[in-house]
């Protein structure tokens, strides 16, 4: 598990650290302080800075830009000034992500900057005693062409066992949920996904992915929440889960997730989408028993004082083991997170401290 995290030159961070980490980690602060920004630079680095990765976290924010290569082919091209402390980027300006683990004695870090007069953008990454750098061309506007990124995947990312999973507020598509259900059906951590959905609604007794799905070169035709089917224990014809709302696929998303991610570390932004109040305790007992059980971290972002107060209220319910539930509140121009260990977490809900 990750006890600190330190991060330099990147997104909006100049310097800042994350420190005295737990099993579970909420991210809490103002708009635009960077709890999403941590997110992506645990990804980032548990990937090696895969440029995938890069690449979709550019998407969803909308940081490329279109145009056409020699050949008349429309490609992208991303803006990767972007993930650099004020959206440029220096000769030897560099952006760096350093991870302290409770399980390794060495600090592990990644490193990006721009190499020299070249146009070439070094990566490097060192994990003990492994050390390993490559160079990725860049434009002369400093974009990275989807066309090198699909070259570059190959050689640098082959063999890396990324054991981190991001989830953001849209959440994973119909054909994500489908693989990482199948992957649990008819084994002992099916009746899990169960126990997790009946959070949402306690008539659920089985839960189904739709068979035709899995052969369907389009997934789009089961919409945005389909491709699953559920038996209530009161009804004899299943009902397709989309119409059970967008907190029944929130909760599906994140139990499969855990169920798919032994001993690695699921991140969550905006972790309550579309669930009403009175579910997130039961959410967070979910969360907190496959965490335990599967030796899994999490974070997660909240704007929800809803959020935070019934994880108060799981501390105060359950046995908790010191710092194995943190709340870090992130500020603009501080260097370091304000860390609330479980018994400050409490005492701020009974007294009614604001720690967002």
């Amino acid at each position: 598990m990750l006890e600190s995290l330190h991060i330099e030159n990147f997104r909006g961070f100049q310097e800042f650290e994350l420190e005295n980490l737990g099993r579970i980690n909420l991210l809490v602060g103002e708009n635009n302080s960077g709890k999403t920004s941590i997110l992506e630079a645990i990804k980032i680095f548990s990937s090696h800075g895969n440029l995938n990765v890069i690449a979709e976290f550019m998407n969803y924010r909308g940081e490329y830009l279109w145009n056409t290569d020699l050949e008349g082919n429309l490609q992208q091209n991303y803006l990767i000034f972007h993930l650099f402390y004020g959206h440029q980027i220096l000769e030897d300006f560099e952006l760096k992500i350093r991870i302290n683990s409770k399980d390794e004695k060495e600090d592990h870090s990644l490193s990006i900057k721009k190499y020299s007069h070249d146009n070439l953008l070094l990566i490097s990454i060192k994990c003990g005693k492994q050390n390993k750098s490559s160079f990725v061309e860049l434009s002369s506007n400093n974009c990275i062409s989807s066309k090198i990124i699909k070259t570059k995947q190959s050689e640098w990312h082959d063999k890396i066992e990324d054991k981190t999973q991001l989830i953001m507020p849209s959440f994973l598509n119909v054909e994500d949920l489908i693989k990482l259900f199948d992957n649990v059906v008819l084994s002992p951590r099916e009746k899990l996904i169960i126990e997790a959905l009946k959070i949402i609604e306690p008539r659920i007794e089985r839960i189904a992915s739709v068979g035709q799905a899995k052969y369907s070169k389009d997934y789009n035709n089961y919409g945005e929440r389909g491709g699953f089917l559920v038996k209530f224990s009161d009804q004899n014809q299943p009902v397709p889960i989309g119409s059970l709302g967008e907190g029944m696929w929130c909760i599906l998303s994140i139990i499969l997730e855990m169920l798919n991610l032994e001993n690695g570390v699921l991140l969550v932004d905006k972790i309550d989408t579309g669930l009403h109040y009175k579910t997130l305790l039961d959410m967070w007992k979910m969360i907190l028993f496959t965490a335990r059980k599967l030796n899994i971290q999490v974070f997660a972002t909240t704007h929800n004082s809803d959020c935070w107060k019934s994880l108060a209220q799981l501390i105060k319910k359950g046995k908790i083991q010191k710092n194995e539930i943190t709340i870090q509140r992130i500020e603009l121009n501080r260097k370091k997170s304000i860390s609330f260990s479980p018994e400050e977490i409490m005492v701020a809900a009974e007294t009614g401290i604001e720690v967002r």
